[in-house]
């Protein structure tokens, strides 16, 4: 057995240094040689350690066979092996949803509730238009203006209130991280936003190809600027990042269709669900799920069918079943994720929060996620601490403003609207979660550090899937109470 290092991410500046140094410029200094070597394994005997060295010494060949095995005969994993991370500064925190909705990547992004914010923002294409401009200008100074202000009333709040925990000084960043996160809501979604994000080769023709279809100028500039910066790395990986046919018309027909669908159908009594908690309903869960997944415990740990399994877990009584769970569950700690077997009984939700709890609960990415746009007649989040310091009514009075600059900007250009509303504006989201993905929830979202809105929303959405699948999900917790069996 051989197990060697091929290769590893490295700073993009240390390559260029690197690379001067070289013959030829450092051509070899490609992940596509990585990829060329790696498509190659299946019909060449050779060991890759020796597939790389030649892919090295042969760049253009690497390239060439790279192309005809990646778009000749469709074998688009092999791009997969090559990897860019990708410094993302300056877009809104609105694309920054576009760009997160890519669930093959990975993503660390700046936090509003650690840093404090400054009055950076995007002013979209869409509004740089006499009139709308300013009045989008105005709305935004006028936003960050009451943030400030909340923050330093919050911040007050928040030191005063948890003397006890101050008592250790260590807590100091924590309590006012409280402040930031709740001063947070009033800004707008126009906000600089900056992130790292993790990209293969196959997820970048993709996003390329997204973002050249997208209605918002601001996305089709990220695409450009994000084919710019990779292109000439990996050219045999990269090819199809036009906009198709089917990414530029899909949603449009379909807002059309559902328009016209909906306008000619009776939609009373068609509140179709199976639990509701406050912001969370419940629209379906898999029948029988504990039985599912005991079933599914049972197929694995055998070797009946898995119908025979599916009966055996019919017939029994309730202790075992539990024992089952229990079993499969022994030795779990709460970084300890449960059996993939877990995944075969789930849950669909749908979700009405904040712009500030989605932007956490869109990093599950291992969920199914849909959502709707943003919407002001679904109201606004408040942060109770906000109304603590009697400041809601001015809150709300800025959310007025918010409003109007919204409307206005929506009849000139209905995709440009939610650049100017808050991370108090809420929006419908569709969520489908198997059981073992609600455990990785829980564990990270009920836990005590985690933010009050999405912590809230991650209770209700366990508590309701309890009460169809008791033993499945006896473990769910946060990391801070999580008790083994």
């Amino acid at each position: 057995m051989k197990i060697m290092l091929a290769g590893y991410n490295v700073d993009y500046d240390a390559i260029k240094e690197c690379r001067s140094a070289l013959p030829e410029g450092g051509e070899s200094l490609t992940p596509e040689t990585i990829s060329a070597a790696y498509a190659r394994i299946s019909r060449n005997p050779l060991p890759v350690d020796e597939l790389r060295k030649v892919a090295r010494k042969e760049v253009e060949k690497a390239r060439s066979s790279t192309r005809a095995i990646v778009f000749g005969m469709g074998h688009s994993s092999i791009a997969e092996h090559a990897v860019f991370n990708i410094d993302i500064i300056g877009v809104s925190r609105l694309i920054v949803e576009e760009i997160e909705k890519f669930r093959l990547c990975s993503y660390t992004e700046k936090s509003q509730r650690y840093i404090r914010l400054e009055n950076d923002f995007v002013i979209p294409a869409e509004v740089k238009v006499d009139g709308l401009r300013e009045a989008f200008v105005e709305t935004v100074k006028e936003q960050n203006s009451l943030y400030h202000e909340l923050y330093a009333g919050l911040k007050k709040y928040m030191f005063d209130k948890h003397r006890d925990i101050l008592a250790d000084t260590s807590n100091r960043s924590m309590v006012d991280g409280w402040a930031k996160e709740d001063a947070r809501y009033i800004v707008s979604l126009a906000t600089h936003a900056q992130l790292g994000m993790t990209i293969n080769a196959r997820n970048l023709e993709l996003m390329l190809r997204r973002s050249a279809a997208h209605a918002l100028k601001e996305v089709n500039e990220y695409g450009s600027k994000l084919h710019e910066a990779t292109v000439a790395v990996a050219p045999s990986l990269v090819r199809y990042t036009r906009a198709t046919p089917f990414d530029l018309g899909v949603r449009k027909e379909l807002r059309k269709t559902a328009k016209s669908l909906i306008e000619n159908v009776d939609k009373s009594g068609g509140d179709a669900f199976i639990g509701r908690d406050g912001n969370v309903t419940l629209l379906y869960a898999t029948p029988d799920g504990d039985e599912k997944v005991i079933a599914s415990i049972l197929h694995s740990s055998s070797r009946l069918s898995m119908a025979e399994c599916l009966t055996v877990a019919h017939r029994m009584n309730m202790e075992d079943k539990e024992a089952v769970i229990k079993t499969a569950c022994r030795h779990m700690q709460s970084y300890d994720q449960p059996l993939r077997e877990f995944e075969y009984a789930g849950f669909s939700f749908e979700v009405t929060v904040s712009a500030s709890c989605f932007a956490q609960l869109k990093r599950h990415r291992m969920a199914t996620m849909t959502c709707q746009e943003y919407d002001p007649s679904l109201g606004v989040t408040i942060p109770e601490s906000i109304r603590a310091i009697g400041m809601e009514d001015r809150f709300m009075e800025v959310i007025k403003k918010t409003e109007e600059t919204h409307d206005r900007i929506r009849d000139l250009s209905y995709h440009a609207a939610p650049y100017i509303l808050t991370n108090a504006h809420r929006k419908r989201v569709a969520l489908k979660v198997n059981v073992r993905e609600m455990y990785h929830i829980s564990r990270l979202r009920e836990d005590k550090h985690a933010q009050w809105d999405i912590r809230e929303t991650t209770e209700r959405m366990v508590r309701l899937g309890k009460n169809f699948m008791p033993l499945s999900l006896m473990l769910t917790a946060g990391k801070d109470t999580f008790v083994p069996v």
